[in-house]
């Protein structure tokens, strides 16, 4: 997997998570990345606590309560290894887990107005997620195009000072007998709803899934 993007580099994490290896529990919230900003090092995270390990286990560093380490941040906040970590570990949580965590207890799903994108109209679904699930943002609308597949999501990323966010997926591959979207594309959004292209936020490209 590489996950690049302007907002990496704002934070000052431009290619640390360029070529790295994800391993994902689908039944907890918890995910890891390796390598993690070196050689020799992963990230582990839960919505309660992240850290940074050797590959050997030893844990070098770790942070209870990790998205308060956010609070009054701005756009332009730098962020330090576990912060990575958490908002790194978080989203992708999310993205994988999409849209089967959906069936959870405590989400809420509204089916709202279509919009419109090109030539093409998409059904849209408002979920509200639980307080349980470490997400962007409590409400995030997903487009669902007329093959039935989640085209995109928009949402406001809290933790980054609430960008609004219009999150394109698209290249779905089958993966024993998943369809999952092997690029994703982040852009912000302006007040009407549409995508500013002037910049790709978080660029992800996904070269295989295993599971097990």
């Amino acid at each position: 997997m590489s996950i690049v993007g302007a907002l990496w580099a704002r934070k000052g994490w431009p290619d640390a998570l360029k070529n790295v290896r994800v391993t994902a529990d689908i039944a907890e919230q918890q995910l890891s990345y390796e390598p993690f900003t070196a050689d020799g090092l992963r990230s582990f995270y839960r919505p309660d606590l992240v850290a940074i390990d050797t590959f050997d286990g030893k844990r070098l560093k770790q942070r209870t309560n990790p998205r308060d380490a956010f609070a009054s941040h701005t756009p332009a906040t730098p962020w330090d290894d576990l912060h990575l970590a958490y908002f790194s570990g978080y989203a992708m949580w999310n993205y994988l887990n999409t849209p089967f965590m959906f069936a959870l207890p405590g989400f809420a799903a509204e089916e709202i107005e279509p919009w419109v994108e090109g030539h093409e109209s998409w059904r849209r679904l408002k979920i509200t997620f639980p307080e349980s699930i470490a997400t962007h943002s409590p409400e995030q609308v997903f487009h669902v195009d007329g093959n039935g597949l989640i085209a995109r999501l928009d949402y406001s990323a809290n933790v980054v000072g609430g960008i609004p966010t219009a999150h394109y997926t698209s290249d779905y591959r089958d993966f024993a007998g998943i369809k999952i979207p092997t690029k994703r594309r982040a852009y912000r959004r302006n007040t009407d709803g549409t995508p500013i292209r002037d910049g790709v936020g978080v660029a992800i490209d996904i070269s295989n899934v295993k599971f097990s």
